[in-house]
């Protein structure tokens, strides 16, 4: 029996040598085709993608722009966000500022390690950086509309307001090397550090406390401006209900207890009050037009009588005054939002906001904003 066993053995290796012998080289491509799965992009939209540039400027257009060029673009496309001489406004940070004519000579910025202005020009380390994000990205409303020419002028106007360059600059392929040696901030970045490489040094310092802590000396305040403090909501209500509960109550005061402003659990201890007719008025009146516009900060982009990033309220009245669905389509705008009517900012869509609030205000503003 043993000597059968072998005999079975040996033929068994002899035949799965032969199998693995006969196998191709490579596993056979699948006999069903794929589908479904959308198909190979061409190459010119790889190409309408390809569209980086690189710190060693690799992939920058041929081209050029004139700084007077880029003044008009400015002022066309640019100066309703970022400002005439790019100070910007509450929305959007400034792009230039905060920089010295030590600093484009040093290629460091002084006042970043001193509590200066951080602007766009004191901080950014590359030119390309600037030049690949307008081209990418401006304007909000409408990106990747800008022409090379338009790109190369809109940044040449940003190098002269930053003192970088002169007003006669003509920014190109060919000089743009030149330009990046006179960034103030050229060599504010380093790889020095453990978040590039693996035996950098942490570029932060702390002390990890494992027993005896004390919880009480750090101290915790809302740096949310009172206008934006309940702009989406209580944020009490909003915090996961596992793990450390961080949220502060939006609907109070700075400064005021803590907590959660809800109705607490369970139910009531004595049976509710029946409504009289007085009291049942007195909830159901709706806040006035006005009240509804500060409550939902919508004095932030529109002022009363005077345009802020947005149209004044006077002026809004005054376009739709004799449109007879006036009310209904200014609820509609201001919930689901638009643009172009009033120049290129946008109006953004407030899905957050109450329906009947929608409909308060477009009530008031229908019918003289006052």
């Amino acid at each position: 029996m043993s000597r059968f066993l072998k005999v079975a053995a040996v033929a068994l290796g002899l035949a799965a040598a032969q199998f693995v012998a006969a196998q191709p080289t490579s596993a056979p491509k699948s006999a069903i085709p794929i589908t479904g799965l959308g198909r190979a992009a061409t190459a010119a939209e790889v190409k309408a993608w390809d569209i980086d540039v690189r710190p060693d400027f690799a992939g920058l257009p041929v081209g050029s722009g004139s700084v007077a060029k880029g003044q008009e673009v400015w002022d066309a496309k640019c100066a309703s966000c970022h400002g005439t001489f790019g100070e910007s406004n509450e929305v959007f940070a400034p792009i230039v500022g905060g920089t010295t004519a030590e600093d484009i000579a040093v290629g460091r910025v002084k006042g970043l390690s001193q509590g200066g202005t951080r602007t766009t020009l004191a901080k950014l380390p590359t030119l390309s950086t600037l030049w690949d994000y307008i081209n990418r990205a401006m304007p909000w409303t409408a990106p990747k509309t800008l022409s090379t020419e338009e790109v190369y002028a809109v940044t040449a106007y940003i190098l002269h307001l930053g003192e970088i360059v002169p007003a006669d600059f003509v920014l190109s392929d060919r000089n743009i090397r030149e330009v990046q040696k006179r960034m103030p901030n050229r060599d504010g970045m380093t790889d020095r550090h453990g978040l590039w490489r693996a035996d950098g040094a942490p570029d932060v310092r702390a002390v990890a406390c494992m027993s005896n802590c004390n919880t009480g000396a750090a101290k915790r305040s809302s740096e949310l401006p009172g206008y934006a403090r309940n702009s989406h909501g209580n944020l009490a209500d909003q915090i996961r209900p596992v793990g450390a509960v961080e949220g502060v109550d939006t609907t109070r005061p700075v400064g005021s207890a803590p907590g959660k402003a809800q109705a607490p659990a369970g139910p009531p201890s004595a049976a509710p009050q029946p409504q009289t007719a007085a009291s049942a008025s007195a909830v159901a009146a709706p806040p006035s037009g006005a009240a509804l516009a500060k409550a939902h900060n919508c004095l932030l982009c529109h002022g009363m009588t005077s345009k802020l990033v947005g149209p004044a309220f006077n002026e809004i009245a005054a376009k739709y005054k004799e449109r007879a669905d006036a009310q209904s389509y200014l609820a509609g705008k201001i919930l689901s939002g638009g643009s172009g009517v009033w120049g290129a900012v946008p109006m953004p869509a407030q899905p957050q906001l109450d329906p009947a609030h929608a409909k308060a205000l477009a009530a008031w503003l229908a019918a003289g904003a006052k």
